[in-house]
């Protein structure tokens, strides 16, 4: 990252006490609109010395249990009952969830597949450096509300990942704990090559993410649980006096690799079980009827490890190489 200053210019004083609402402006020109932007909106809601919270959703356009939870908490939350300062971001690819789609219709870019940005790139690329040059480096935490999108349906869980040092750890376990998902869930991410997690985490601040369901929209069970951990984190961070609610506990959980199921057939799913089923190794989890051959066999897809079914396909079209489930097995960290 260079040292010059970002492209994007914010239509509000980042730093100015009080509750400030306005947009990011991002030089976007184009035939239509030779001098045009993009407007990503943000909120800055500064009150007395404390922590800085960053939140964060639509990273992808098409997850929306996160960009509610905190379009409402935009909404609502006022300077005056804060002890820190909260900077919210409901729309990080703004793009992309104008046009409910995983990437920007503009670049084609996946936002959490950027990190560390451009200053002078695309759109997307753009955006993702003028987080971390003058979002992340103001804040202390960073949360990042994910869902499955479209693509996928996921057992509501929070999300972090095993860090070197002990004490930021022990410091994001606490966090994630408080954020009190029905899962807390310890990834080994696939890749990690261009996501916010692995630059946040290297600064040595304090990193959540989420995978609050998807199947393309929501259900009022999943929003209220992404309103109820910001809250929690509010509370926990010391930014907001009251309780931590936590209506159950969460189970620890991890994802290992032997756990994904990827599809090598194309055709329509069958799902066998629901989401969140308990399942030995071998347990059948869903057939893919081919749509080219009619009277040929279903191909069927087993667990390849005992578990329970976190995550699975959501379109009743599947095609080869795609993620057909995630198995998550009990991890042995206490939580």
């Amino acid at each position: 990252m260079s040292d010059a200053a970002s492209r994007i210019r914010p239509t509000i004083d980042l730093d100015a006490p009080g509750k400030r609402q306005g947009h990011l402006h991002v030089p976007w020109s184009r035939d239509g609109s030779a001098w045009g932007a993009v407007r990503p909106p943000i909120t800055v809601v500064r009150g007395d010395k404390g922590p800085h919270l960053l939140l964060l959703a639509g990273n992808h356009g098409d997850e929306y249990e996160g960009i509610i939870a905190l379009l409402k908490l935009a909404e609502r939350l006022e300077a005056d009952e804060l002890a820190g300062t909260v900077t919210i971001l409901p729309s990080l690819n703004h793009p992309a969830v104008l046009a409910g789609s995983r990437a920007s219709p503009i670049d084609q870019g996946n936002m959490n597949r950027v990190f560390p940005g451009r200053r002078v790139g695309t759109v997307t690329e753009m955006i993702a450096d003028f987080v971390l040059r003058e979002l992340v480096a103001r804040a202390d935490v960073v949360v990042d509300l994910h869902a499955g999108g479209k693509s996928l349906d996921f057992v509501p869980s929070v999300i972090l990942h095993e860090l070197p040092v002990p004490d930021h750890m022990q410091r994001t376990m606490e966090a994630a704990r408080a954020f009190g998902a029905p899962l807390t869930l310890l990834l080994d991410e696939l890749d990690m090559e261009g996501m916010l997690d692995l630059h946040v985490e290297r600064l040595g601040k304090i990193f959540l993410s989420t995978e609050l369901g998807g199947g393309g929209g929501t259900t009022p069970e999943r929003v209220a649980i992404a309103e109820r951990g910001l809250a929690n984190l509010l509370v926990h961070f010391g930014l907001v006096a009251g309780a931590v609610e936590l209506p159950r506990p969460s189970r620890l959980m991890t994802a290992p690799n032997a756990g994904f199921v990827v599809s090598d057939a194309a055709g329509i799913l069958e799902p066998l079980l629901p989401l969140g089923a308990e399942v030995k190794a071998g347990t059948p989890l869903a057939r893919i009827h081919s749509i080219e051959d009619v009277g040929a066999p279903a191909r069927s897809f087993a667990a390849p490890i005992d578990g329970l079914l976190y995550a699975r396909h959501h379109p009743g079209l599947i095609g080869r190489g795609d993620c057909l489930a995630v198995l998550g097995q009990d991890a042995a960290r206490p939580a």
